[in-house]
């Protein structure tokens, strides 16, 4: 038993979403198209799960976060699949592929073949049993990568209402699930072995702004050590989390963050990998022509900056999506994928957000007291990636503007005494790429890179030269006429 389609996406998180909303631009026939996910429900918008799922009133639900409203477009329904003739295959696990006959083998025995696959697989939380630790199949030990996950932690949160939580991890999930279990009244000591919360992308300066506000919420962090074992009650549920420091702590749920990983197991041994990633070209085209990587899975040319990286996050997730069908569809059109790297986070009453690259000296401005930091980061003499807490519509697309444009710095003093203003003075330059900053979850493709801002500058003198030289010719003209 089998079935064939022209193109496959093997994955239904938001890249399977905005990869089949740009097959129906290009205009795709129906019957061509089939989605193969895990998940029970159509492709939806992940950041929501760890945002407005877990709020104690008004929780976001399905249908109204389905891809792809976080970019501002049509809310892509099982319906609406439908009604594309796309053929969406749900709760549905691949055991097995083989790139080369161009086929999968799903759990229950069907070989699904395609002519053209893009793996979106995305990637797992890390289960804390990976590590050997005890006890960690307790039932209330909750992680949250997927609808499923944060169905159950709802759940554990609701029974747990003015209880104590244990948050294992001081990244993204581990920050913003804090948040949620403080907004429904839980009491949340955060534990990581960093020296400071966010450690993969801010400084200390900058994380210490959002321990200090987290602090006031009544959030207690343990930082420098790991959890060593649980200790569970009759029940089979957590009671303590016991850390390698020796700190006994007692909790009636555990949520966690820790990290995730690639999933890539499908394809090891028959796809070139890279960075715990398969590894694409600039059209996110793998090893193998017939097969494309999108999303958290794919390592790809960072072409800013002239590497390769695999990045985790909802805005890459939807970008290369869309550039991957782009390719497939209109090759001869088609350009490498230019990607600005871009994060962002949204707790409480906080936002922030952050494009570009975080190396080099890290040079703050504003005012942390009146809730308004940002920090800039100038490699050899470029600025390379920017920050802003609190910022508007119109100066965090100067920052994405700034961070893309790379313009040179050679003060870090006068840097930092102008601050927002420096990027906000960006916009008198002329770019010629089509380009829109990005702001929350309101994301467009970046099209073209611009000029570098150094060539811009030469071309600005040039062009103003020539203009006086032109004048100065047509007056000569002028008083012999």
């Amino acid at each position: 038993m089998g079935r064939a389609f022209k193109f496959v996406i093997l994955g239904g998180g938001v890249a399977a979403g905005y990869a089949a909303f740009e097959f129906v631009k290009h205009g795709i026939s129906q019957g061509d198209l089939c989605i193969i996910s895990e998940e029970s429900v159509a492709p939806y918008e992940r950041p929501a799960l760890s945002k407005g799922f877990l709020l104690p009133e008004g929780a976001a639900r399905l249908p109204s976060f389905h891809t792809c409203v976080g970019a501002g477009e049509e809310k892509l329904t099982p319906k609406w699949y439908k009604d594309q003739g796309i053929e969406l295959v749900l709760s549905t696990c691949v055991k097995a592929a083989d790139v080369k006959r161009k086929t999968l083998l799903t759990a229950a025995g069907e070989t699904i073949s395609y002519k053209t696959l893009i793996i979106a697989t995305g990637a797992r939380a890390l289960k804390l049993e990976e590590f050997g630790v005890t006890g960690a199949d307790a039932k209330n030990i909750c992680y949250l990568r997927d609808l499923n996950d944060a169905l159950k932690l709802v759940e554990v949160m609701s029974s747990c209402i003015g209880s104590r939580a244990v948050v294992i991890g001081g990244g993204y999930i581990g920050m913003e699930c804090t948040a949620a279990l403080v907004t429904n009244k839980i009491h949340v000591t955060v534990v990581f072995p960093e020296s400071h919360c966010m450690a993969r992308l801010f400084t200390p300066e900058i994380s210490s702004f959002y321990e200090d506000y987290y602090k006031r919420k009544g959030v207690l962090f343990i930082k420098g050590t790991v959890m060593a074992s649980f200790e569970s009650d009759g029940q089979g549920k957590v009671a303590a989390v016991n850390l390698k420091d020796g700190t006994r702590l007692e909790a009636d749920m555990v949520v966690v963050g820790v990290g995730i990983r690639a999933n890539t197991g499908l394809f090891e041994g028959q796809l070139t990998l890279e960075k715990g990633g398969i590894k694409v070209n600039g059209k996110m085209q793998s090893s193998n022509s017939s097969v494309y990587a999108v999303g958290d899975v794919a390592a790809f040319p960072l072409k800013l900056y002239g590497d390769i990286r695999r990045l985790e996050h909802v805005d890459h997730a939807r970008k290369s999506a869309a550039h991957a069908v782009q390719a497939i569809m209109a090759p001869e059109r088609a350009q490498d994928y230019d990607y600005l790297p871009f994060f962002y986070s949204r707790v409480f009453t906080l936002s922030w957000q952050f494009y570009g690259d975080n190396v080099g000296d890290c040079v703050l401005f504003g005012n942390p007291s009146i809730g308004k930091l940002g920090a800039f980061w100038v490699d050899r003499g470029q600025l390379v990636g920017a920050f802003l807490e609190g910022g508007s519509r119109e100066e965090y697309m100067a920052l994405a503007r700034a961070a893309r444009l790379k313009p040179p710095v050679k003060d870090k003093v006068i840097l930092a005494s102008q601050g927002l203003s420096f990027a906000l003075s960006l916009n008198d330059s002329p770019v010629t790429s089509s380009f829109l900053g990005s702001v929350a979850e309101r994301h467009h493709m970046l099209l073209e890179k611009p000029l570098s801002f150094p060539l811009q500058v030469s071309a600005g003198v040039v062009v103003s030269v020539g203009i006086v030289l032109i004048g100065y010719w047509y007056s000569r003209r002028r008083r012999r006429w």
